[in-house]
């Protein structure tokens, strides 16, 4: 698997919420709404997910491997901060 295409969309004004993606896996499938999140210590990707009648939020789609999920979040953190360096 390979990440092919990243889009970033960077939110103003959130306190949490600092950007949106998208990703292209292997230039045939495209994941929307990971969602740039910054939590009490880093910033982190969460996978789209929807908020169950109970209120939690299941993911409706998600890497299964631990390897996987740290190699999306990279490339995504690193798209936004490429985002961010180019709004300055």
């Amino acid at each position: 698997m390979k990440i092919t295409d990243i889009r970033v969309r960077t939110v103003q004004g959130d306190e949490k919420l600092k950007g949106v993606a998208s990703i292209t896996i292997d230039d045939c499938f495209v994941v929307h709404d990971l969602r740039i999140i910054q939590g009490n210590e880093q910033l982190f990707v969460a996978m789209p997910s929807r908020r169950t009648k109970d209120g939690e939020f299941k993911d409706i789609a998600h890497p299964i491997r631990p390897e996987v999920r740290n190699e999306i979040s990279s490339l995504v953190l690193n798209a936004y901060n490429e985002e961010l360096a180019k709004a300055l």
